[in-house]
């Protein structure tokens, strides 16, 4: 079970440089959608026991990550027009390097971390700090909203990796709240995506700052 879970944590990795290296915005929902069927394992691998709770927050992990979040970007993404992002903020040869030393500082800061119990594999804490570092750099850098809101899954799934592995008390109150919390958040987002792409003919955040009143 621990290999497996291993298996899955560099996985969300690798996917998260894939998202730091990639313009194409199709690219990166696939990644997230990748990420969140890979995290719908987590919560049945991390205790190696099954339970009606976690059977219930992997289903609903593989239902809202691996589907729902997805269609809802892809839809937002036609309506929208738009396939790759341009010009963002940072370079993607720059975001490359901040992926690099992110992880750098995720391994050493995670291996002066004790580990939250017995049975937790010692990936985690580095891989989990890295995914939520690519998420507000990707917030941060990217001009898109749809790229902002991937972002924000990615930031979600930190969260949810460390919490689906580590956390064994009151682990589906926890995990079903964090689900909740971004599937309005991202519904939210997605009606915000449409109506300014409606007003504006664009979504590029970094011109809605020029708005003058």
């Amino acid at each position: 079970m621990l290999s497996l879970v291993e298996f899955i944590l560099v996985g969300l990795v690798l996917t998260n440089l894939v998202l730091l290296g990639t313009s194409r915005i199709g690219l990166c929902i696939r990644m997230v959608a990748f990420q969140g069927v890979g995290l719908a394992f987590l919560p049945l691998l991390g205790h190696g026991d099954l339970t009606w709770s976690s059977l219930a927050i992997s289903a609903a992990t593989a239902l809202l990550k691996g589907w729902a979040f997805p269609t809802l970007l892809f839809r937002s993404l036609e309506s929208a027009h738009v396939r790759a992002e341009v010009e963002p903020y940072v370079s993607y040869s720059g975001s490359l390097l901040f992926g690099v030393a992110a992880l750098a500082v995720s391994v050493w800061l995670g291996g002066r971390m004790p580990l939250p119990g017995p049975g937790v594999p010692q990936l985690l804490i580095p891989v989990a700090f890295f995914t939520i570092l690519v998420g507000l750099f990707g917030i941060v850098t990217r001009r898109k909203a749809v790229s902002q809101v991937v972002a924000y899954l990615v930031l979600e799934n930190g969260i949810f990796a460390f919490g689906a592995v580590a956390l064994r008390k009151a682990q589906l109150l926890v995990e079903m709240g964090i689900l909740l919390d971004v599937f309005v958040a991202v519904f939210v987002m997605g009606i915000a995506i449409f109506r300014i792409n409606r007003e504006f003919d664009h979504i590029d955040s970094g011109r809605l700052a020029s708005l003058k009143e």
